[in-house]
């Protein structure tokens, strides 16, 4: 069986540790990106099937990372792990085409089903609270 290839971008060392710790088990991680910038490089290089993006970073936004990726043709998935739980994010998220957008603090139970649900091509927006 062929795991779904995922890489990472998060300028938080410690949460992309978290990140991987949670992913390993279930995907194939290839890389991952500290910076928009380098996320564009790295995504272009390894075309990952789906690409677990924060919206703050360093030199390039994850939403404009994301934008310049769809421009030059990526056919990756994307899903937006943040901690900004405004609308207005969820909503830009969106009109860059992201599928998937879970809360930080949602990590644990919501990201694994968000990059399947990116995967079959469907939305998954984390909800902020337990049912």
């Amino acid at each position: 069986m062929i795991r779904p290839r995922i890489l990472l971008a998060d300028d938080h060392s410690d949460f992309l540790e978290a990140e991987i710790a949670l992913l390993r088990p279930h995907f194939e991680l290839v890389g991952t990106a500290s910076d928009g910038v380098s996320l564009v490089s790295e995504v272009q290089r390894l075309n990952p099937d789906v690409v677990v993006a924060d919206i703050t970073m360093p030199v390039m936004n994850g939403i404009d990372a994301v934008h310049r990726l769809k421009e030059l043709g990526s056919t990756a998935k994307f899903v937006f792990l943040t901690i900004n739980t405004g609308e207005e994010f969820v909503k830009a998220c969106q009109k860059e085409g992201a599928r998937g957008y879970v809360w930080k603090s949602r990590m644990k139970s919501h990201l694994i089903p968000a990059i399947y649900a990116a995967l079959e091509d469907l939305p998954y927006i984390s909800p902020l609270t337990s049912p």
